[in-house]
């Protein structure tokens, strides 16, 4: 190596160093911290009243896709919004066969010969119909000929209405 390269590599080891020791003593962020309302707390700090309304998430779906996310509101905004315009949105959801195929469109089947053989749950017209829903609602997107897949900016706030309807159990 030139001399140059020896410097480069003495400073990146050395950068290196410093962040190791200055991670040493943080916690392990598979390990719960000790605040249980971290999220809560450092919100309140950055958002004051009226507030904000923050989803945030990593997942990796069983297809191995990785996604991170993090989308918020003002309280104020939310409150100030006519709720019923998400009212067809939130209806495509609410359908047992439209949440089996996101969970299996989730999991990695793409087409609607493949959804109908894995849910068992009915014709293939039945299921592209449910599948069209989906669509319509921008909760599943075409992304080659017959194959659908979850927008990426979906996933996470799929998951946070699951999470949320999941809160009262």
């Amino acid at each position: 190596m030139d001399d140059s390269a020896d410097a480069r590599l003495r400073a990146l080891e050395e950068r290196v160093a410093a962040l190791e020791a200055e991670g040493a003593g943080t916690e392990n962020p598979r390990q719960p911290p000790d605040d249980v309302f971290w999220v809560l707390n450092g919100i309140r700090e950055r958002y004051p009243d009226p507030g904000v309304v923050l989803f945030a998430g990593t997942a990796t779906t069983p297809a191995g896709e990785r996604f991170e996310y993090q989308y918020g509101l003002e309280t104020a905004h939310l409150l100030d919004t006519e709720w019923t315009q998400f009212a067809e949105s939130l209806a495509a959801l609410g359908n047992p066969v439209r949440l089996a195929i996101l969970r299996a469109v989730a999991g990695g089947i793409e087409t609607v010969a493949g959804l109908v053989e894995e849910l068992d749950a009915g014709t293939s017209g039945q299921i592209y119909h449910h599948v069209n829903q989906l669509v319509a609602r921008g909760w599943l997107a075409p992304h080659s000929r017959s194959r659908y897949r979850i927008p990426p900016a979906r996933i996470i706030p799929l998951l946070a209405i699951l999470t949320a309807a999941a809160g009262g159990n």
